[in-house]
């Protein structure tokens, strides 16, 4: 399977303070890889580190092969970021605002967007601004899967969703990746309906990984658990 992201021996400090160290972890072509864990565990360090934003104390990033400080033009058109999103211009209509992005990414997956919406029961002239920050959230997502992009990177991307939201955006994200062979890489601290969608898992805590496999491979451990109830008793034990 080609390797989409790769990293190895990553190692980061904010200050005297360790965020983590050696995290190695590889995500392949058409995989949902789920990073979870508590908030402040290095979750979003990590998104950042990955676009480039940050540059860890020692270790290597590459995403499509290519080292993530230096990443080509061409290649970060390939990867769809969300980042705690929140959607801007909330003045506009979700037709507005479709429109508007659409101009942006030469593969835009208008169907994509508004096959969101039409499960969100809203119309296309309906404002954001009036829209609840559950919806909002769901129309910033279905903005992020329209770039069609090879990779996404949601950085928590249930902020906001109450659990109906999140269900819902969880099914339809499933499907969405295995029908138009999308590789996802998602971080979360709420776990609920995960086990849905995400086919490895690596739970952190504060200054390490505590585990890190496959989804199915880690159920299977603890018969008659959800992920939820595993990734409290992991974390809990630390």
């Amino acid at each position: 399977m080609e390797t989409v992201i790769k990293c190895e021996h990553l190692t980061h400090y904010y200050g005297k303070r360790k965020i983590y160290e050696d995290l190695n972890f590889e995500v392949s072509k058409g995989a949902v890889i789920g990073l979870l864990g508590k908030n402040g565990t290095g979750k979003t360090t990590t998104i950042n580190i990955l676009m480039g934003y940050l540059k860890p104390r020692s270790g290597r990033c590459t995403i499509f092969g290519e080292d993530v400080q230096n990443l080509r033009p061409e290649t970060r058109a390939r990867i769809a970021l969300l980042l705690e999103g929140h959607v801007q211009h909330s003045y506009m209509s979700i037709e507005q605002i479709e429109r508007f992005y659409s101009a942006f990414y030469p593969k835009w997956n208008k169907k994509a967007y508004y096959d969101l919406m039409d499960k969100l029961k809203v119309a296309p002239g309906q404002k954001i601004s009036r829209m609840s920050n559950g919806q909002r959230s769901q129309v910033a997502l279905g903005l992020i899967l329209a770039q069609n992009a090879d990779l996404l990177v949601l950085d928590d991307f249930s902020l906001g969703l109450d659990p109906g939201y999140r269900r819902l955006f969880c099914e339809y994200l499933r499907d969405y990746a295995r029908n138009e062979g999308k590789t996802v890489f998602l971080t979360s601290h709420i776990i609920q309906d995960l086990e849905k969608i995400i086919d490895e898992c690596i739970v952190m805590d504060y200054g390490k990984i505590l585990v890190q496999e496959k989804t199915a491979t880690l159920m299977a451990r603890y018969p008659e658990m959800t992920l939820e109830d595993i990734f409290i008793e992991l974390t809990g034990k630390y």
